[in-house]
């Protein structure tokens, strides 16, 4: 039972963690600064290119939004979206999505969900649907620790107390299926008929979390998940690229009230559960 099927890719996790060593043992070997062993690292050189270069892969959205944007036009092309628009304003959603019954969605883009970044959202009042999808392209990340991290720790936390709605939640991106994430949705060769080719991306069947239609309060202390059919948009993605029921994440919510609020959260998975929190106090990250 797991949060996620996929789990980290230890064997890479141990070729990361060498190659750090050797990186920091040897870095002054490198380029043209013209800088002794101890003068190199005294100097301050390494640990600013270590944080610079750390920058530059957390900041840029580049990558992550031409494969959204390729994922969309391939759900237009295929007639499971009616459009879509990025979003321009000042607001933090990324895309508004037209749906072929006249509905609106909107998605909210994140990068791995146990960064603060997730915290930050708000559903649109016009939004009859409001998703947020992880993008979390760092193959050192634990993607079963990001995504309870993201949905328990995080997610359920700022919607209770601040009241906002989250129809569901997208963990999903261009590594998932890769020899550096491997996928066991498409394990073995009869399941690569699974694999979707977009742009210069083939990817695994989506992992769709289904919320509540209601915030857990304390006149609705305990609500379950919504059905995938209600929600149009991850019906959309669960039906374009291959999904099957058994595979949907089930997401409930139950609240306690005393001298704190507190929390339950159960993520359930072809009727089996897969993980449930203790009632753990709301403080928000």
């Amino acid at each position: 039972m797991s949060v996620i099927p996929c789990k980290q890719n230890e064997n890479l996790r141990a070729q990361i963690e060498r190659f750090a060593e050797v990186l920091k043992t040897e870095a002054h070997r490198l380029g043209d600064h013209g800088l002794d062993e101890r003068d190199f690292y005294n100097s301050g050189l390494f640990r600013g290119a270590v944080e610079r270069v750390r920058g530059q892969f957390s900041a840029t959205m580049r990558a992550k939004r031409e494969f959204v944007q390729h994922v969309l036009n391939h759900m237009e092309d295929e007639g499971f979206i009616a459009g879509w628009d990025l979003t321009e304003d000042s607001s933090r959603n990324d895309y508004s999505v037209r749906l072929p019954s006249g509905r609106s969605a909107v998605i909210d883009l994140k990068g791995c969900l146990d960064g603060n970044n997730t915290n930050i959202f708000e559903r649109p009042a016009g939004a009859d649907e409001f998703i947020i999808w992880s993008i979390c392209t760092n193959l050192g990340a634990d993607p079963r620790r990001n995504a309870w991290s993201g949905i328990h720790t995080r997610l359920s936390a700022e919607m209770i107390s601040r009241n906002q709605r989250v129809d569901g939640l997208i963990v999903w991106d261009m590594v998932c299926g890769t020899i550096g994430r491997p996928c066991p949705k498409i394990a073995g060769d009869a399941n690569e008929e699974r694999l979707t080719d977009i742009g210069p991306f083939r990817v695994p069947p989506v992992c769709i979390y289904l919320f509540p239609k209601t915030v857990p309060s304390i006149a609705i202390p305990a609500v379950s998940s919504q059905p995938i059919d209600t929600v149009e948009l991850l019906s959309a993605f669960h039906r374009c690229f291959k999904g099957h029921d058994a595979e949907l994440n089930h997401v409930d919510f139950k609240l306690h009230t005393g001298p704190e609020l507190m929390r339950q959260t159960t993520i359930r998975r072809a009727g089996v559960v897969q993980k449930v929190s203790e009632m753990t106090p709301i403080r928000r990250v």
